[in-house]
């Protein structure tokens, strides 16, 4: 799958939830879902930094 079909498959989703959704469940579910994000990209981040050569893994 490419960045545009990506693109095309998000925009999908958010005009499908958006019908489905109040204001406020749609703020909440976009405040969730970049939390998840922010929370993948510190693991993300933390796995690079422990496998530099000198770095324990834990």
């Amino acid at each position: 799958m490419n960045a545009c079909s990506d693109l095309y498959v998000l925009s999908t989703i958010a005009c499908q939830l958006s019908e489905h959704l109040t204001k406020e469940e749609m703020e909440l579910l976009s405040a969730n879902l970049k939390a998840l994000g922010e929370m993948l990209e510190v693991i993300s981040t933390r796995q690079v930094v422990c496998r530099k050569p000198g770095k324990q893994q834990h």
